[in-house]
């Protein structure tokens, strides 16, 4: 019998669920799996949580055989997990509420969130101390990193006073038969982009029928709604939130400090 078929048998007859603990404890109490682990504990802790629903993290295996169904004390209740029983409301409230019992890499996920996320707000804030033509530039550098044009050299900056609307230029193709405008603006949070600047950029647009409209604010509801529902351009929105996540994806004014590799189990190899 294997670990994750006495952690089975153990609460096939426990449907109120059961700490890992105590589901380690009526293993051994029943002698259904001799544990030669230093932590056989951990063991039991991890193999319900790899294959728990709602946990998902890189070492979480894909078919799912519990489910957490409460607490005791500061300690998760597992039981069974049928896919064919909808989870009750609150099943994410249930997993979150505490993580003593989480395995590290479900920490090392959660810290690079948390890192994640202050590194967007470095870049946010960086932004908004550098000057217009910077902005210009970084917008220019961030679409072309993401595949847009041609080669490094598809874009150009365009942006200055009465620019009509467009800030830069990038060339699909060398021939420069296929454009894309973008239009940058390096506003406060306070400062929302509205309708009438982005009739504004279409209308700059003339021939062109795609383009970009970049800001480190936000767009009003009424703006975005227009854009949603304009028939003669192709022009996509991204606000500040989306623009300090794509310059980390696509590490534009970041670079790696450090590389990690997570480890899970080769069940295909050994035959699980």
């Amino acid at each position: 019998m294997t670990i994750v078929e006495a952690i089975k048998l153990i609460l096939s007859d426990v449907p109120e669920g059961l700490t890992a603990k105590e589901i380690y404890d009526k293993i051994v109490e029943q002698n259904l799996y001799a544990f030669g682990a230093k932590n056989p504990l951990g063991v039991v802790n991890s193999q319900i949580r790899r294959r728990c629903v709602g946990l998902n993290f890189p070492t979480a295996y894909p078919v799912k055989m519990f489910r957490i169904v409460g607490h005791r004390g500061k300690k998760n209740r597992f039981a069974l997990y049928d896919d064919n029983i909808r989870l009750p409301d609150g099943t994410d409230e249930l997993k979150s509420k505490n993580a003593i019992d989480e395995l590290p890499e479900e920490k090392i996920g959660a810290a690079l969130q948390e890192h994640i996320a202050s590194i967007r707000q470095q870049v946010s804030d960086c932004i908004s101390n550098n000057s217009p033509a910077f902005f210009e530039q970084l917008v220019l550098d961030l679409l072309l990193k993401m595949g847009y044009g041609y080669g490094k050299q598809a874009g150009v900056v365009t942006g200055r006073p009465h620019d009509g609307g467009i800030d830069g230029i990038i060339s699909e193709d060398k021939l420069g038969l296929d454009l894309i405008y973008f239009q940058a603006k390096r506003y406060s949070m306070s400062k929302n982009i509205g309708r009438g600047e982005l009739q504004a950029f279409i209308g700059a647009m003339e021939h062109v029928q795609k383009g970009v409209y970049i800001t480190t604010s936000k767009f009003t509801k009424e703006a975005a709604s227009f854009i949603e529902k304009q028939q003669q351009k192709h022009v996509k929105l991204i606000d500040g939130d989306l623009l300090s996540e794509l310059l980390v994806k696509y590490e534009v004014g970041v670079v790696p400090a450090q590389t990690i590799s997570i480890y899970r189990l080769d069940t295909d190899y050994f035959n699980i």
